[in-house]
C-alpha cells in the first residue's frame, strides 16, 4: 500500500487500511509509522491513546499486535501551525506564582492552535503575557497541561516551568485533580446523584464527534442535581476521567444532554415551548457548561491549591429567565 501524505493543515483526515498478511504481528503503532509519511511512531503513539484509531471498530492499544485483515481507520488532525505568534488578547488571571498560573477561559476561545485555527486562543495570549512558560506541550501549546472546549468557561491551570508541567501532568493521570462543572441540562433529571461509567471514544459514524462506544477509553462522570425547574435541571458536575466532550457526550447518552449543546443535543433547544427561555437559549451561542472549581497540589511545595470562579454573566442570566418564566 503506498503511504499516504501527512494531512494538510486546512483538514482533519480519516484514513483506512486493511492489514495485509506480510504485516501482521507487527505493533500498531509501528505499523502506522511505515505506512503514514511525515508521522512519527511518538506522534501517533498519543492518536492512539485519545482514542482516534479503531481496530476493527474498536479503541486499541500501542502495542497492540495488527493481524492480517485488520480493519484500521485512523482519524489524523493536522499540525498546529507552524508561524505561532504571542497575541496581546486579555485573559483572566485568578493565581499567578514562580510556577503555575490559574486562568479564567471565556467561552468562545479555543485553547491552543490546531487544524485551521492559528490566532486568537488562549495559547496565543499566554505567550504574549507571560515570558516564562513551559515547552511539554510544543512550541504552539506554551504552558498548555489540559483543556477545555471552545464553547466552554472556566478554570484552566498553566505550568509556567517544566518541572510544573510534568508534576501537574501526573496528577491529572492520576486523577488527583478535582475538577467541578456546573452544567444545565434539558429534562428531569431522576436521580439526585448518579455516576456514568461509560467509555468513549470518536463516533464511528460521525468522526468529528465523540461517542459512547463500546472498547472505548474508560470515563466516569459523577452528577449532583443543584437545582431543579420545571424543564431543566442544574448539575454539579465532577470529572474523573479527561476525555475529550466527555461531560457533553456523557448527559447525552443519559438522554439530559447540556443546554446550548449544538453537537450532541439533538435539537432539544429548538423544542423548550417557553418562546423567552427558547430565545435566551439560542442568544448563548455556546453550551450552559463551566468549569466552577479546581483543586490540585502545588507542584513544588505540595499545598493543597483550591480555586473557584463564578458563573459568567450569561449564563446567570439564563437561570434568571427560566426561575422568572
Amino acid at each position: 500500500m503506498t503511504a499516504p501524505s501527512a494531512p494538510s493543515s486546512e483538514s482533519t483526515d480519516a484514513l483506512t487500511f486493511s492489514v495485509p498478511p506480510t504485516d501482521a504481528g507487527k505493533r500498531l503503532d509501528t505499523f502506522l509509522a511505515e505506512k503514514i509519511g511525515g508521522w512519527s511512531r511518538s506522534r501517533l503513539q498519543h492518536v492512539i491513546e485519545d482514542g482516534d484509531v479503531l481496530v476493527n471498530g474498536l479503541v486499541s492499544k500501542s502495542a497492540y499486535k495488527v493481524k492480517a485483515d485488520d480493519q484500521i481507520e485512523a482519524e489524523l488532525n493536522a499540525l498546529p501551525p507552524a508561524n505561532f505568534v504571542p497575541e496581546n488578547i486579555p485573559i483572566e488571571v485568578v493565581y499567578e506564582d514562580d510556577d503555575l498560573i490559574v486562568v479564567n477561559k471565556s467561552a468562545g476561545m479555543v485553547v491552543h492552535p490546531a487544524a485551521g485555527i492559528a490566532s486568537g486562543t488562549l495559547a496565543n495570549a499566554l505567550a504574549f503575557h507571560f515570558k516564562k512558560l513551559s515547552t511539554a506541550g510544543g512550541a504552539a501549546r506554551p504552558g498548555i497541561v489540559h483543556r477545555l472546549d471552545k464553547g466552554t468557561s472556566g478554570l484552566l491551570v498553566v505550568a509556567k516551568t517544566e518541572t510544573a508541567h510534568e508534576n501537574l501532568a501526573n496528577q491529572f493521570r492520576a486523577r488527583q485533580v478535582f475538577k467541578s462543572y456546573v452544567a444545565l441540562v434539558h429534562g428531569h433529571v431522576e436521580k439526585n446523584n448518579g455516576e456514568i461509567d461509560q467509555p468513549i471514544a470518536r463516533d464511528p459514524r460521525h468522526r468529528t464527534r465523540m461517542a459512547v462506544v463500546r472498547g472505548g477509553r474508560a470515563a466516569i462522570t459523577l452528577y449532583r442535581v443543584h437545582q431543579r425547574f420545571e424543564r431543566f435541571t442544574r448539575l454539579d458536575v465532577e470529572l474523573k476521567t479527561g476525555r475529550t466532550h466527555q461531560i457533553r457526550v456523557h448527559l447525552a447518552w443519559l438522554r439530559h444532554p447540556v443546554v446550548g449543546d449544538e453537537t450532541y443535543g439533538s435539537g432539544r433547544d429548538k423544542t423548550v415551548p417557553n418562546a423567552r427561555i427558547r430565545s435566551e437559549i439560542a442568544k448563548l451561542k455556546r453550551q450552559f457548561l463551566h468549569a466552577e472549581r479546581l483543586k490540585f497540589r502545588h507542584p513544588r511545595t505540595n499545598e493543597l491549591l483550591s480555586f473557584t470562579a463564578k458563573l459568567p454573566g450569561e449564563l446567570s442570566n439564563l437561570l434568571n429567565v427560566i426561575s422568572e418564566s
